[in-house]
C-alpha cells in the first residue's frame, strides 16, 4: 500500500510503494533525491509512513529488550559486557540492567540502524574466547 515518505521535519518528500519494502538504516531504494544521502530512520506502520534523515540520526546509545534469556550467573552481567546486534555485526562494549525479564542496554560505542525485532546477544571475553551470556529481543 502506497504511503508518504517524510523528512525529519514532517514534510512529505516522496511516496513509497509499501513499508514492507523498507528497514531501519536502509539507504538504497528510497527514491528521493537529496543533497546528502538519506536513510530510513523510522517506520510508522500505523500511519504507513517512512521517515528519512541523515545517517547521524540512526545512532543509538540505548536499547530496550524483552524476553531475555540468561545463560550465566547474574554477576557476569554486572560488569561491562559485549553485545552483538546482527549475526555479522561487531561486538559493542555495553552495560546492561535487567528487571522482570526486561533489559536496558547502554551502548558505550555508537551503533547504527538498530530495529525492533532484532536479537541482541550478550558476550564476555574469557580465556577460551567469547563466552555467550544470553540475549533478548529489541523493542525500541
Amino acid at each position: 500500500k502506497k504511503g508518504n515518505i517524510k523528512n525529519l521535519d514532517g514534510k512529505v518528500i516522496g511516496v513509497h510503494d509499501g513499508i514492507v519494502n523498507f528497514t531501519i538504516g536502509q539507504r538504497k531504494g528510497i527514491k528521493v533525491a537529496a543533497k546528502d544521502p538519506l536513510y530510513v530512520v523510522e517506520i510508522n506502520s500505523e500511519k504507513n509512513e517512512i521517515i528519512v534523515g541523515p545517517k547521524k540520526n540512526l545512532v543509538k546509545k540505548e536499547i530496550l529488550l524483552r524476553d531475555i534469556n540468561i545463560l550465566t550467573n547474574k554477576e557476569d552481567l554486572n560488569k561491562e559486557i559485549l553485545v552483538k546486534i546482527r549475526s555479522t555485526g561487531k561486538l559493542i562494549k555495553s552495560k546492561i540492567k535487567i528487571s522482570n525479564n526486561i533489559g536496558k542496554v547502554a551502548l558505550l560505542e555508537d551503533e547504527y540502524g538498530i530495529s525492533p525485532g532484532q536479537a541482541c546477544v550478550f558476550y564476555k571475553k574469557d580465556k577460551n574466547g567469547d563466552k555467550l551470556l544470553g540475549g533478548g529481543w529489541i523493542t525500541n
